[in-house]
């Protein structure tokens, strides 16, 4: 396996390439979060690399050049990734894969840089929100994407009530859920906010595969996938569309990195089942849905 590390300063965008000794004629743009996050997008790419296919994870935050948070990020530096792709690696077929916040960024990728065969998306939303600061408490008043300049309509959502790791229980769901989760469900009811800020799926024009727990600690994204899957048969949305909903599913999901080299980060999955109470009450479960969601995106991209 062969790996390149970009910088914003010398390739217009932060990331890191995984690519088969053989190359490969397909690709994936992996969109995770920052570039110091504890599930590092790399680990995907290579993930993505065990199955023949060139992984890249571009950074969204957290790097040189980048915003320090989750906060007017530029769509414009999709560009120069899928340029490098198609022009130094020579790969047309190019799918790009969001999972959580990434979802955001995969959908507006397809939507204003355009040109993937395949969109993936995992417990995701299906509007744009508002900025964090680095405290990753304070909001910032402006849009989380930005797209030659100009900030892309988001959802407001009010922490000032709740704490967002903290566990609540609320009155329309079955299962404790966060506090962000109680923050973005009450966001998603803003129907004026909704209408202007939801991600336009319609005009991807890649085939999409959609994959959430029905018990998502982290934000309602069953919810968000059945949104995302109704606009798109409302609009007539002509090419493949594949819903997964998991059962007792959390919100870590989606395809996870090589066990064999990673075995210091599957140890730490009993941590993770604090973090994600879905998940360290349905362990054996979600452990499950990991195997079967890799086959599902594997296939959906070969």
């Amino acid at each position: 396996m062969k790996h390149i590390d970009f910088t914003i300063a010398k390739d217009g965008f932060t990331g890191h390439l995984a690519e088969p000794d053989d190359g490969s004629d397909r690709a994936v743009i992996v969109v995770m979060g920052g570039e110091q996050s504890i599930l590092p997008g790399i680990k995907f790419a290579e993930r993505f690399a065990d199955y023949g296919i060139t992984g890249l994870a571009v950074s969204l935050f957290g790097a040189e050049g980048l915003p320090d948070s989750p906060d007017r990020i530029p769509l414009d530096m999709f560009i120069p990734a899928v340029n490098y792709l198609k022009q130094h690696k020579h790969i047309e077929r190019i799918s790009v894969y969001g999972q959580s916040m990434g979802s955001i960024f995969a959908v507006l990728a397809a939507v204003y840089i355009g040109g993937f065969e395949n969109l993936i998306l995992v417990s995701p939303t299906h509007v744009t929100f508002e900025g964090t600061a680095k405290d990753k408490k304070t909001m910032s008043g402006h849009s989380v994407a930005t797209y030659q300049g100009y900030e892309i309509p988001y959802v407001r959502a009010d922490f000032s009530k709740i704490k967002a790791a903290k566990y609540y229980k609320h009155p329309d769901c079955g299962y404790k859920v966060t506090g962000m989760w109680v923050a973005y469900h009450d966001a998603y009811a803003d129907q004026s906010q909704v209408l202007r800020a939801e991600l336009p799926v319609e005009k991807t024009n890649a085939r999409i595969l959609l994959i959430a727990g029905d018990e998502d600690e982290a934000w309602p994204s069953e919810y968000s996938v059945r949104m995302i899957a109704q606009r798109l048969k409302n609009t007539g949305y002509g090419k493949d569309v594949k819903v997964i909903v998991y059962p007792h599913g959390s919100h870590l999901n989606g395809l996870m990195p090589n066990k064999e080299r990673e075995k210091k980060l599957y140890r730490m999955i009993p941590l993770i089942g604090l973090m994600y109470r879905t998940f360290g009450k349905y362990k054996n479960e979600n452990l499950t849905y990991f195997e079967r969601t890799e086959k599902e995106i594997i296939e959906w991209i070969q």
